[in-house]
């Protein structure tokens, strides 16, 4: 288990109020302290995971549960004009508060817009809260978008990408400080892999594919009988 690198500033003064609460003979302070300060830490907690699928799967950027799955018109002017489908993922604070990156490709915009901290479940949330939209273009030249929205009790959206960099898949994307929900947008052409209600973790969970990667294999004709009595099938 590792934890994301901006948990240190909030981590560090419980670490630092344990100490001193020890050290003047408060073991019943130091030890509250130090309770409360693996509490914060526990929202930085960063845990290993892999997807070992095609390589055409997007996965979930954040871990929690699916609120809303619908489709939206012209979610973004950093994105191709049309239809998106988009995955609403909450994040509560139990949930690991980490994105990872859905997919490889080139970062095409990585913008930050400041707004209010409105709970996240709010439907407007999306539209008046702070907010980071990151986009990535896809080898095939597909645009897929992560909108990291701040909620009541976020303090701050982070994002660690900018325009030009190259990602690959399940690769660090930023966090968001105590809040709370992330926005998934992939072309209408694509198949969906969850639905409302569905738990998903980041970097790990397939949530949309390009459908001739999500179609099932065609069966295998079966070759046809010469004439005659027809062969008994083997059980």
């Amino acid at each position: 288990m590792t934890f994301a690198r901006e948990s240190w500033p909030f981590v560090a003064p419980f670490a630092l109020l344990a100490a001193l609460a020890a050290a003047a003979g408060h073991p019943a302070w130091a030890a509250g302290a130090a309770v409360a300060g693996l509490a914060v830490l526990a929202f930085f907690r960063d845990p290993a995971r892999r997807f070992d699928g095609a390589p055409d799967v997007v996965l979930a950027p954040a871990a929690g549960l699916v609120t809303l799955v619908d489709a939206v018109e012209n979610p973004a002017p950093e994105l191709d004009p049309g239809t998106y489908h988009r995955i609403v993922t909450f994040l509560s604070v139990f949930d690991v508060h980490v994105q990872k990156t859905p997919a490889a490709g080139e970062v095409t915009a990585s913008r930050h817009a400041a707004g209010r901290k409105v709970a996240a479940f709010r439907a407007d949330a999306g539209k008046v809260n702070e907010q980071h939209l990151t986009v990535i273009r896809r080898p095939g030249g597909e645009l897929i978008g992560v909108r990291q929205i701040a909620g009541l009790l976020a303090r701050r959206v982070v994002c660690h990408l900018a325009a030009g960099d190259r990602v690959e898949r399940g690769a660090p994307l930023g966090l968001i400080k105590f809040g709370s929900r992330v926005d998934l947008l992939v072309p209408a052409s694509y198949r969906l892999l969850v639905k409302q209600g569905d738990r998903v973790r980041n970097g790990a969970t397939p949530v949309a594919a390009p459908l001739a990667a999500a179609a099932p294999a065609a069966p295998a004709a079966r070759p046809i009988a010469a004439a005659g009595p027809p062969a008994a099938e083997p059980w």
